[in-house]
């Protein structure tokens, strides 16, 4: 039977900090509590996809990209959902240098077949009103981006999932202020879940 492949690429929020420490940072299965981490819901909702954790706390998108070969084109994955950026924000950087290293990523996906499911960067609630606006401004380019290439490109409001209700730039929960808790990766996983199947959807047609 068939059983395709997901993977979840990113930074902390892919790897499910600060409860989990995902299996590229504790080989070979990672370590922790498995419920502080998407990658566990989705594979929960849905046992008959397998769905790889490669997230990494503390990385930027340009070393997101620069692993995008290794861990997704290599292990033959048929959908990549791909949530990066917030720590480019923490360190300064300005939104158009996110989104250009998004736009090679998404394109990296696509040039190989692959359907991408791209997540909003999530909210931390030391962030400042300048990192807020960066966030937000990358989170509609990215919504723009997979509004232009639809047939491949799935849109997901991460950021939505796990914020406050009333204030779109804090987190509903977390257990150190800059992550969720292992409710707000469940709710992630909600909102990635259809996203994730529409994606699942497309690769017919892109192979």
């Amino acid at each position: 039977m068939f059983r395709p492949i997901i993977v979840a690429l990113g930074d902390s929020t892919t790897a499910g900090t600060p409860g989990f420490a995902s299996p590229l940072e504790a080989a070979p299965a990672g370590a922790g509590d498995v419920e502080s981490q998407y990658a566990y819901w989705l594979a929960q909702a849905h046992p008959d996809w397998m769905v790889l954790n490669r997230g990494i706390n503390g990385e930027r998108t340009d070393h997101i990209r620069a692993r995008f070969a290794r861990d997704v084109v290599d292990v033959r994955a048929d959908v990549v959902v791909i949530i990066a950026g917030v720590n480019d924000v923490y360190q300064g950087l300005a939104a158009a240098s996110i989104a250009r290293e998004l736009e090679a990523t998404y394109d990296m996906a696509r040039r190989a077949r692959i359907a991408v499911v791209a997540g909003t960067i999530v909210p931390y609630n030391t962030a400042g009103r300048d990192e807020n606006a960066r966030m937000n401004a990358v989170n509609d380019w990215i919504r723009r981006y997979a509004d232009a290439h639809a047939d491949s490109v799935v849109f997901c409001d991460t950021r939505a999932a796990v914020a406050a209700a009333g204030d779109a730039d804090r987190l509903a929960e977390s257990p150190d202020g800059l992550h969720p808790s292992p409710d707000g990766y469940r709710r992630m996983a909600a909102a990635l879940e259809p996203a994730v199947c529409a994606a699942l959807a497309m690769t017919q047609g892109l192979r």
